[in-house]
């Protein structure tokens, strides 16, 4: 059995790891010292905040570092790494703000907002009323005005920014100062744009109004699966009281070593890395528009973010589509949404970007012979092995 188990996970890592475009844009890819982190000894340990477990010294100094270079990258008053993931660092801002039968605000998943925060996910666990915000799926963005009445109609006790189809920035500034003025706590959920934000590439929603910034590692942000939280002090404080032990016990600490090590290296190249996704993002749409694809936002320049999103109008369509570009060996999810976090990692710039939306056509228009596609997808794959933007081995 071990034999089995081990080649289905080596199979894996040489498909997905050497032989394919990887375009979905919630993955990443660790830079190899932060993958050995993953793999050490710290994966075996506990601690507590009670300190009932002794051993812990280099534990909590990995910690404190690791929430050191977080305040510093994302300029916070407060961080907390210990989240299990960015619907749990969710969960613990809604938990902690919000009572049953309070309102919040946030984006519908009928326009691209996050399904969990949604019915059936926070708001039924936690027993509150989930509002829509007024959006323009059209714009790809909120109806400010609209938004501003709604939320003084409403008076949701809490207003979260964020979606999982996300390709600009969102009115912050303006609508934060509607949402103080009626009594509602304001939120980001930067799961999917946190490594933009890393970057200073995308928005700064903690000098817009937000008092949270919280979300994922792993999505435009290189480092391992799970979640932070980035608050003023005030909030900040309040959440990390309330995180032990009702929202995290053991917290991981092979994944907070890795993830310091991450924030060290986006504290380093942060800003080269993000500027490039952004750059390769436009690239990418404007190439595939070009070709006829579906490109939302093309009044708006198509994206600002590491999204670029194909509007199919069908679940299937977009299904039959990503299915078609899964036999070449080039990985998209249903949506469409195609995601240049990964690639960029592995460093490639605007010519790939072109190369990748025609192999993208030859696929899909052309209907090319897959065979034929799948060794030229390979051929671009094994000149980017090595990831860039992370400290030399």
């Amino acid at each position: 059995m071990i034999d089995e188990i081990l080649s289905v996970v080596e199979k894996h890592e040489k498909w997905r790891g050497k032989q394919c475009l990887n375009l979905i844009p919630s993955e990443n890819v660790m830079s190899p010292a932060v993958r050995r982190i993953i793999s050490s000894d710290f994966g075996h340990r506990y601690t507590a905040r009670d300190r009932f477990y002794m051993g812990t010294r280099f534990t909590d100094e990995i910690e404190q570092y690791g929430e050191k270079l977080a305040r510093e990258v994302f300029r916070a008053d407060t961080a907390d790494l210990r989240p299990l993931s960015g619907h749990i660092a969710d969960m613990i801002f809604l938990a902690t703000y919000a009572k049953p039968n309070d309102t919040i605000m946030c984006i519908s998943p009928y326009v691209g907002g996050y399904p969990g925060m949604w019915n059936p996910g926070l708001a039924r666990l936690l027993q509150l009323k989930a509002a829509p915000f007024p959006f323009s799926k059209h714009d790809m963005n909120m109806k400010v005005e609209e938004a501003k009445k709604a939320i003084e109609q409403i008076k949701p006790k809490i207003v979260i920014f964020g979606a999982s189809y996300i390709t600009f920035p969102y009115p912050v500034k303006e609508l934060a100062q509607t949402a103080h003025e009626n009594g509602a706590i304001v939120g980001y959920d930067g799961s999917h744009v946190l490594g933009l934000i890393a970057g200073e590439q995308f928005q700064d929603p903690l000098r817009e109004g937000a008092c949270a910034l919280f979300g994922s590692t792993h999505k435009s942000f290189f480092g391992p699966q799970g979640g932070m939280i980035l608050a003023d002090k005030e909030h900040g404080e309040t959440m990390k009281e309330a995180i032990f032990p009702t929202f995290v016990d053991n917290a991981h600490w092979n994944r907070i070593a890795a993830l310091t090590l991450t924030l060290a290296e986006a504290r380093k190249f942060g800003k080269a890395y993000a500027k490039q996704v952004a750059i390769n993002s436009r690239t990418l749409a404007e190439a595939l528009f070009d070709y006829g694809f579906p490109v939302v936002c093309r009044h708006l320049g198509f994206t600002q973010s590491h999204q670029v999103i194909l509007e199919y109008g069908d679940y299937s369509m977009g299904r039959a589509f990503a299915e078609k570009l899964q036999e070449v060996n080039i990985i998209v999810d249903c949506g469409v949404r195609i995601g240049t976090c990964e690639v960029t990692r592995r460093g490639m710039k605007e010519g790939e970007m072109l190369k990748i939306a025609e192999l993208i056509k030859r696929t899909a228009v052309d209907g090319e012979n897959s065979e034929k596609i799948r060794k030229d997808v390979a051929k671009l794959c094994s000149e980017f092995h090595k990831l860039k933007y992370c400290f030399a081995e």
